[in-house]
């Protein structure tokens, strides 16, 4: 097995809520790619913390964070964030802990990153048949979105969580507001960060939805969560619109 690439600025950081047996896969994964790996248990119940810090003990590449409550993903990763911003890090990659993501290509994005440390890398993906068709097409119109609030800057997919984002422009933006601590975390930081002229960098990459029966768990509420990202981009269209000048300017000179 090749040794995981170690590095003092490039971190992987995984949140993690409840992902079961596939969040114990998906470190491995990682670890076996990257050291240093982080974890944010975000007040998971099903023992997953426990696993996880027992891991810990026999790995100093590892590190777990345990939040004592459900915060969310953003919340998740903006104390992941902090952490590493106080030992001196300066870009995390993120990625989920359901197994979706793959760990293999994490050398490859943070090589994407160290030769263009200004940008974020964003995770372009490819689906196989196992994606659900709703979630897909559901994608299609929050990229549209996106595209829109940014006049077309480069983002590829504004929801997939396996990216490279710079941690200075991401903390600062994060501390100053009260949203992007949920679902809604991805797309709203890839539009605002486009908005602070961090430009995006798309990486093809494969994604895979598992079933029930494989292990796979989803924490993604159909109503709930679609009116959570319809609210988001409605306030990020009345911003686009107020900034819109300066967007043009910026996007076009």
């Amino acid at each position: 097995m090749p040794t995981p690439v170690a590095s003092s600025t490039h971190l992987v950081l995984i949140p993690s809520y409840n992902p079961g047996a596939k969040g114990d896969d998906t470190v491995r994964q990682a670890r076996a790619q990257w050291t240093p790996v982080w974890v944010v248990v975000d007040g998971s119940t099903d023992g997953s913390a426990e696993r996880l810090q027992a891991m810990a003990q026999d790995d100093p590449g590892l590190r777990v964070i345990v939040l004592p409550q459900n915060r969310g993903k953003g919340a998740a990763v903006l104390a992941g964030l902090d952490e590493a911003a106080a030992q001196g890090f300066t870009h995390a990659l993120t990625m989920d802990s359901d197994g979706q993501h793959p760990a293999e290509l994490i050398g490859a994005f943070m090589a994407a990153s160290r030769l263009r440390p200004d940008c974020m890398v964003l995770g372009r993906p490819r689906f196989d048949q196992s994606a659900p068709r709703v979630r897909v097409l559901g994608r299609k119109l929050s990229n549209l979105c996106a595209n829109i609030e940014t006049l077309w800057a480069g983002i590829g997919d504004s929801l997939f969580g396996f990216r490279v984002y710079p941690i200075a422009p991401l903390r600062s933006l994060m501390s100053g507001r009260r949203g992007m601590r949920g679902f809604d975390f991805d797309p709203e930081a890839a539009v605002r960060l486009c908005w602070r002229g961090v430009r995006p960098i798309n990486v093809e990459a494969p994604v895979r939805y598992f079933k029930r029966e494989e292990g796979g768990v989803s924490h993604f509420r159909y109503g709930r969560t679609n009116v959570l990202l319809v609210w988001m981009y409605l306030r990020l269209l009345f911003e686009f619109v107020l900034r819109l000048p300066l967007l043009v300017v910026r996007r076009f000179s």
